[in-house]
Order: C-alpha cells, then sequence, then structure tokens
C-alpha cells in the first residue's frame, strides 16, 4: 500500500519509518520544504501528483507544559491548519482511509479516569495545553464527520497516551516529561548535584507508552482498519505517579541524589489514564514495560544526544 505519512520526521513518524512492517508498504515521508501542512495548494498538489492509497497524519507543534503556556497561539491556530490542510484534501482527491492522531489532551480536565472516547467535548479542557488539544478535537471531529456524510470514507482517529522513546527531543524547552527527565536527571549526576526539584508535589499520575510499541499499532491498524473504532484510545491500561517516573529514570541513570517538590509550578490535569477497553477489544497490546522502555530511551540519549 503506498502510504503518506505527516510528521516522518518527528519522534512518532521516525519510529513508524523505522519498524520492520514499514518493508510491507511505500511509505512517502515528504521533508516540510516538500510538504508544507500550511499551504493548501501546496499540500492538493503533493496529494494529487502522489496519489496515495491512505494518509496517516502524525505531524503537529507539539512540547511540554511551558512551551503550551508560552506560545498558545501557535499551537492552535498551526495545528488546526495542519489538520484541516491534511484531512480535507486527501478527501478532495479520493483518498479513502485516514489515520488521524489525536491525543489524550483532548479529554475534560476534570473527567472521570479511565478516559474513554465518548468524553471528548463532555468538559472543560486543560488549561495548559488547550490551543493543542482544541486543535486536535477539531481534526477528530471532522473525520468522523466525513465517516458520517460517505461511509466508503474511513477517517478515523487514534488516540495515544503521552509517548516517549528514540528520536524523542530532550532539550527542556520542547520536551516531554520523560526525555526532560532523563535529561535533567542525567545531567544532576555529572554534575554531583544532591538534589534534583520535582514539578508541584510529584503525585499527579501519567501514563507513557514506549514509541516502538505505539508503531506496532500502527501496523496492525492498517491491517484491520475497516473494524478499527472510530476513535480508539491506545495505552497501556495503567499509570504511575510523576514521583515514580523520576524515581524509576533515577534508579536507571545511578542517580545518589535526593528530590525536593516545587509546589508554585504547575502540574496540569492531576491524572490522565486513557481507557482500552475498545483496544483490548479489537485485539492490539502493548509488549515493552516502563523499564524496558527507559533503558532503551537512556541508551538513545546517550549515544545520540550527550555527546
Amino acid at each position: 500500500m503506498k502510504i503518506l505519512l505527516t510528521g516522518s520526521y518527528g519522534m512518532v513518524g521516525r519510529n513508524i519509518i523505522d519498524y520492520p512492517a514499514a518493508k510491507n508498504h511505500e511509505i512517502l515521508s515528504p521533508t516540510s520544504t516538500e510538504l508544507n501542512l500550511l499551504d493548501t495548494e501546496n499540500v492538493q498538489h503533493y496529494i494529487n501528483a502522489n496519489k496515495p492509497n491512505m494518509v496517516i497524519h502524525a505531524a503537529g507543534i507539539v512540547g511540554g507544559i511551558q512551551a503550551n503556556m508560552t506560545q498558545p497561539v501557535k499551537f492552535l491556530v498551526d495545528n488546526m491548519q495542519m489538520g484541516l490542510n491534511i484531512i480535507m484534501s486527501a478527501k478532495a482527491c479520493g483518498v479513502k482511509r485516514f489515520m488521524n492522531l489525536g491525543s489524550s489532551c483532548m479529554y475534560p480536565r476534570d473527567a472521570q479516569n479511565p478516559l474513554s472516547e465518548d468524553l471528548i467535548l463532555k468538559g472543560e479542557l486543560e488549561p495548559t495545553n488547550e490551543g493543542y488539544a482544541i486543535a486536535k478535537v477539531a481534526s477528530t471531529r471532522l473525520c468522523e464527520y466525513i465517516n458520517r456524510e460517505n461511509e466508503s470514507y474511513l477517517y478515523k482517529t487514534v488516540i495515544p497516551c503521552n509517548l516517549y522513546g528514540k528520536y524523542d527531543k530532550f532539550d527542556p524547552e520542547h520536551s516531554h516529561m520523560i526525555p526532560a527527565v532523563i535529561r535533567k536527571i542525567n545531567g544532576a549526576k555529572n554534575e554531583n548535584k544532591d538534589s534534583i526539584d520535582i514539578w508541584g508535589n510529584g503525585l499527579a499520575r501519567r501514563e507513557f507508552m514506549y514509541a516502538g510499541d505505539f508503531a506496532d499499532f500502527v501496523y496492525y491498524a492498517i491491517d484491520n482498519f475497516e473494524r478499527m473504532p472510530q476513535n480508539v484510545n491506545v495505552g497501556l491500561g495503567h499509570d504511575y505517579t510523576i514521583n515514580e517516573y523520576y524515581q524509576k529514570i533515577a534508579s536507571m541513570v545511578d542517580y545518589q541524589g535526593s528530590f525536593t517538590h516545587d509546589l508554585s509550578r504547575p502540574t496540569g490535569m492531576q491524572q490522565k489514564l486513557i481507557d482500552n477497553n475498545k483496544l483490548k477489544e479489537f485485539g492490539w497490546q502493548h509488549q515493552t514495560t516502563l523499564e524496558q522502555g527507559i533503558q532503551k530511551t537512556y541508551d538513545y540519549f546517550l549515544s545520540k544526544v550527550d555527546k
């Protein structure tokens, strides 16, 4: 199958391309110069010229709490424009299969955990990344509407929990929690720091999946796309506290210092565990444990980043 993958140079995209099952397909992985998702005409021209059988939309402007809070306009406008351009251009060009990557931040901040797919737009969003979430909700609903108007257009959304792994961003300005903490603790160890500060009380809970596992899901979904639910969560079914992530990473890095809590810092939602009942019914589950995933990610960090 000829598959157009947006965001192929990001962490998720590179893991999808690296996965062994990629060899069974022709993966189009244009650069942002070849395919400018913010340019409607450019997107339509690219799809018309290359005629993919399927689109996987993994591109996006992403970042942690700090980046989302300082650049909310960019996170809302750019992500929404990219989503609308690629979805509507694919439809206009007759592409019948579209896998849209959503985000668990689409769920209401006060919703009861675990978060099921039917909770989208059922409450107020978490303000620390609201712009990004609104853009993701818009793309998700658009895919639903397209399928509702014409069932032959299989435009569906995959909602992963937080992802980490190879090709992740490790710089503090743009990274998510696990790579940021790996860099932070590794640096503290190298600098012989006695303690490390944790934002908030460390009791907020988060669910992180190794990106190699998510790539495995993507190819499973490609092979079973007709029976994949319209919207499906992809997660572990369990979570850990921020403190537990710090402790596990410190153990892996062999950091012997202590932790302090900066209660003046924002922590985001207290829990964000996604419901995996639809995923289990779909017949897929993750393989990599948290310890295995952190070890692989730390090895990647040491070999590619910390030089």
